[in-house]
């Protein structure tokens, strides 16, 4: 006697109950997975960038707008910074390395990011092809720039004003492609670097032509030059002291992303935590469903059983046969969810991408969603196994008699 066979053709049998039961199961699996990928995508992405900077210092404002808009480039940023105070500042001997980056621009929403070799060095990002920036308006693109926007090594290109692709176009001034960076997976594949030096050269441009009232042969005095912000890494642990004397003292904002970035994760992971607690509580009532549907199935197929018992199928087989339905019913669930679950992180990673330039499609199974399985047949098995136990109570004469 196949099994296997007889509970597939019974589920077909009572398609309504069987597509409910495999639905809601389906729908529970779909929202754990999706929210367990979308967790470790995004905490992959957050904690690696964030690795090996202690401190960014900026104007003041929102100090988590400093650090989306510094480290993760998805903000704006709070502002402007003499570029001398923050030199000042990052001579203490607490301080290992100071990363200036000026900000302003944009390519195609691509981030133009004027900074120094460190900044490559720091997130471990390789020159591939051409060479690093040296002169003014000499540019290192990452690769996802590259690619969407079909740059390539000897390319020129005008940037627009502020981080809006609809910003004003500098274009009397070009950059040009030198050196196209080898994937690191961090924010650097996303950015086109260029030397601090080529955005004050574009801006003052800018500023030199957008002057119509000066008179001729006016004196200009050179005004200091001014960054976005700087990321700092200390010598060591004692060097957190430093972020409280500069927002004390300073004029200038001293943020800590592991504070700030924890802080985020605890407000977003109460909503994770509520569409967990919502997707189990789906999965138990796709339990329920199996339970009703496998209990109202036994009481239709009581002269069915009885007749199968008197033919030499054993009570064993049968409750085999009834746990088998559930068991089935769970694992079609736990496929259909994940697969569910990656067209919705492939939908989520399309968004992102086309917004923000973050990658997040990355499918693998993960460890968790063994255990989601191992939750899911277990619901459906104990869902089927409750009501199959009633064949253990079945009277073959007396059913067959009644029948």
């Amino acid at each position: 006697m196949n099994l296997f066979r007889i509970s597939w053709s019974n589920l077909k049998d009572k398609p309504l109950s069987s597509f409910l039961s495999g639905l809601l199961m389906t729908f529970g699996i779909t929202i754990i997975s999706l929210l367990l990928l979308l967790n470790k995508q995004l905490d992959d992405q957050f904690r690696k960038n964030i690795k090996g900077i202690d401190m960014v210092l900026g104007a003041k404002g929102s100090p988590l707008q400093l650090i989306l808009s510094s480290i993760y480039q998805i903000d704006s940023p709070t502002g402007n910074i003499p570029l001398e105070e923050a030199e000042k500042l990052s001579r203490n001997p607490m301080i290992k390395t100071a990363i200036p980056l000026s900000m302003g621009d944009n390519y195609r929403s691509f981030r133009i990011v004027g900074t120094n070799k460190k900044y490559l060095d720091h997130f471990g990002a390789t020159v591939g092809q051409g060479r690093m920036f040296q002169g003014d308006l000499e540019t290192v693109i990452g690769p996802r720039v590259a690619e969407v926007a079909g740059l390539k090594i000897g390319d020129t290109f005008a940037g627009s004003h502020g981080l809006d692709a609809e910003g004003e176009e500098h274009a009397d001034s070009k950059y040009k492609v030198v050196g196209i960076l080898n994937p690191s997976n961090t924010v650097a594949d996303q950015l086109i670097l260029t030397p601090l030096s080529s955005v004050w050269a574009i801006h003052e441009h800018h500023e030199a032509h957008g002057e119509e009232h000066h008179e001729e042969g006016e004196a200009h005095e050179e005004e200091p030059r001014e960054i976005t912000s700087m990321l700092i890494q200390f010598r060591n642990p004692l060097g957190m002291m430093i972020a409280r004397g500069i927002n004390t003292n300073s004029k200038l904002q001293a943020a800590l992303p592991n504070i700030e970035i924890n802080r985020l994760f605890s407000l977003l992971g109460v909503g994770v935590e509520t569409l967990r607690g919502l997707a189990i509580v789906i999965m138990l009532i796709s339990g329920v469903s199996v339970f009703v549907s496998l209990y109202n199935s036994l009481k239709e197929r009581r002269y069915e059983m009885a007749l199968m018992l008197s033919m030499g199928a054993t009570r064993a087989q049968l409750f085999g046969m009834l746990v088998l339905e559930g068991l089935v019913l769970a694992l079609l669930g736990f496929v259909l969810g994940i697969l569910l679950s990656r067209v919705g992180l492939w939908l989520f990673s399309t968004s992102v991408s086309s917004e923000y330039h973050y990658n997040l499609a990355a499918f693998s199974i993960l460890p968790e969603e063994w255990i989601l399985l191992g939750i899911a047949v277990l619901v459906g098995v104990l869902a089927a196994a409750l009501p199959a136990l009633g064949v253990y109570r079945m009277n073959i004469s007396q059913t067959l008699a009644e029948d």
